[in-house]
């Protein structure tokens, strides 16, 4: 069956927050990208960083790295221009460094609602996508990049990155050595990446295989290169899987993900030659 884009973009609109929905006309309507960054600018602080759960699952209204994580990883999936949206936040992150590189969290962040596997967490302490993703807008500063190096040849060396076992979690790795070549043996480590995504991929059921296109953003990408046919049987699956009212639950049945599932799916579709707009 046909995926239904008006019931779709209707979900969206009647479900999703303003950026979101302002992200929806930007990549299917020619919606404004000016009027995207006004939305997202409603969530940066005074001291630029962003909160006020631009992520979901983090309420606290202060700056802290999941939200920028979360917002960068939306801009470079779907290759959103930073323009002038993140003017100062790199130097936020700067101040939010621990010693050993990892990122401190605010202390009031456990003070408002937040996802139940946030809260032993505390929020994000990794480094490594947020500096990765800073570092392909050409935004990552000398002591971010610095600092993250030192963080992620303790953390995320390829016996780690081996070790992963949970197919979303190789986002760490993969923003990070896919983004900052100035690195001994990158391709090593690029490689032992892509290794780790193929092979948790070619082992999920249908019902996790949308999970992939976090990774295989382009028919050109790597990982699409590597399987294939693992990425049609995930597209055969997203385009089977549109609910009746128009939108596709997340892997956790979790309502406010559903927005965000939704616009990803169509975006992955139109990437992949299967959906018209």
């Amino acid at each position: 069956m046909p995926v239904d884009f008006t019931k779709a973009r209707n979900s969206v609109y009647e479900h999703g927050t303003m950026w979101e929905r302002a992200l929806f006309a930007f990549l299917f309507q020619d919606g404004s990208l000016d009027h995207l960054y006004q939305c997202w600018l409603c969530y940066k602080n005074e001291d630029h960083g962003f909160g006020h759960r631009l992520e979901h699952d983090i309420s606290y209204p202060g700056s802290h790295a999941l939200a920028l994580e979360y917002l960068l990883t939306v801009m470079t999936h779907f290759q959103i221009p930073a323009g002038h949206l993140l003017e100062g936040t790199p130097q936020w992150l700067e101040s939010q460094l621990a010693e050993d590189g990892s990122i401190r969290q605010p202390e009031g962040l456990t003070a408002y609602p937040l996802a139940p596997w946030w809260v032993d967490m505390k929020g994000q302490t990794e480094p490594d996508s947020i500096v990765g993703n800073l570092a392909s807008y050409g935004m990552a500063t000398p002591d971010l990049l610095d600092s993250t190096q030192k963080w992620v040849r303790a953390h995320r060396t390829i016996e780690d990155i081996r070790a992963n076992e949970w197919l979303f979690m190789a986002y760490h790795a993969y923003d990070y050595y896919m983004n900052v070549p100035d690195f001994t043996d990158v391709e090593q480590f690029q490689q032992a990446t892509i290794d780790n995504i193929t092979s948790l991929a070619q082992a999920l059921p249908d019902e996790q295989l949308s999970s992939i296109f976090a990774f295989a953003t382009a028919p050109d990408s790597p990982i699409v290169v590597a399987i294939p046919d693992v990425v049609e049987r995930a597209l055969d699956h997203v385009e089977a899987t549109q609910q009746e009212d128009g939108h596709w639950l997340d892997q956790h049945n979790l309502r406010q993900w559903f927005p965000m599932t939704t616009v990803s799916n169509l975006y992955t579709l139109k990437q992949f030659g299967r959906l018209t707009v």
